[in-house]
């Protein structure tokens, strides 16, 4: 079974950083061949895309609103996609999936995710 476990969330006052950490297992294909990205489901709001990255490290995707502060990274060694937050929003605060999808394109933005992970929570303090 496709497991996607993030971690790495917690409570961080206004302007520190975080890394979280998506641990990824059960691919059915090579962990080079899915496109990668990390949402956020903001309470009060529907879920935005925060974060992707294509195939193979390739192109990356940023959300305007986080964009300068946020870096997504992917480690083919450990099967693993991270995001490291810095400079962090009272905003920001949200719970933070990681999702997958086999194969796509080098503009990830332009895709569906199948894959999902249950989330871990960020809380920013003002």
């Amino acid at each position: 079974e496709v497991q996607l476990v993030e971690s790495g969330g917690g409570l961080v006052q206004a302007g520190g950083s975080l890394r979280l950490s998506c641990a990824t297992s059960g691919f059915t294909f090579d962990f080079d061949d899915y496109t990668l990205g990390w949402f956020r489901q903001v309470p009060g709001k529907g879920r935005e895309r925060v974060a992707c990255i294509g195939r193979r490290g390739g192109r990356q995707y940023y959300a305007d609103s986080v964009k300068g502060r946020f870096t997504i990274s992917s480690d083919k060694s450990k099967n693993t996609v991270d995001l490291q937050m810095n400079s962090l929003k009272p905003e920001d605060t949200a719970v933070y999936h990681c999702a997958a999808l086999s194969g796509g394109g080098i503009y990830c933005e332009r895709y569906d995710f199948e894959r999902w992970g249950q989330g871990t929570q960020v809380t920013v303090s003002s």
